[in-house]
């Protein structure tokens, strides 16, 4: 199947979060509170692609408070925190919501993310990934992780549905 067929077909995007959703620098402070720094653009991108009818979700090896927050403020559902093995949880996504792999966008940086990038349709690896994501990504952002690579390939699969421009002309209504 050609490239652009490909990104068509997707209704859901699952995320990675520390080295995609961010930067992947944890912080903690003296009293030992984490903090992350999420891009702007990132959020908004999640919002158009919802506002558009499609699905997001993230998927994280660890837990967090700040990306339970952050979640709820872009309304994210789909959210799996302290996940040991990505893969099975990200089947268990896709098929709770009668979805096919040839369905799903998996966006990732490093080598826990590498069998869901296998495993999904449209894999795709942010710049600053490990070289065997962007091996075997079907794309590979010129965004690193934490830099808008979320808001970049949000707009690479709504170009490819022809549906960006209405999205933009909804969101400045």
């Amino acid at each position: 199947m050609k490239h652009e067929e490909r990104l068509k077909q997707v209704e859901l995007i699952l995320s990675d979060v520390d080295g995609v959703f961010t930067d992947g620098g944890i912080i903690f402070d003296n009293q030992g509170i984490e903090t992350k720094r999420f891009h702007v653009r990132d959020g908004l991108a999640v919002k158009l692609w919802r506002q558009a009818g499609y699905q997001f979700g993230l998927i994280s090896s660890r837990s967090s408070q700040i990306v339970r927050n952050r979640s709820a403020e872009l309304g994210i559902d789909l959210v799996r925190q302290g996940v040991p093995e990505k893969l099975p949880v990200a089947q268990e996504i896709i098929t709770s919501l009668k979805l096919q792999p040839e369905q799903v966008c998996y966006i990732g940086d490093d080598l826990p993310d590498l069998p869901v990038i296998q495993y999904v349709g449209v894999g795709v690896a942010v710049a600053d990934a490990a070289a065997e994501l962007r091996t075997a990504a079907l794309l590979t952002t010129k965004a690193p992780g934490g830099e808008g690579a979320i808001r970049e390939l949000v707009e690479t699969l709504l170009k490819a549905k022809q549906r960006w421009d209405e999205v933009v002309r909804k969101h400045l209504a």
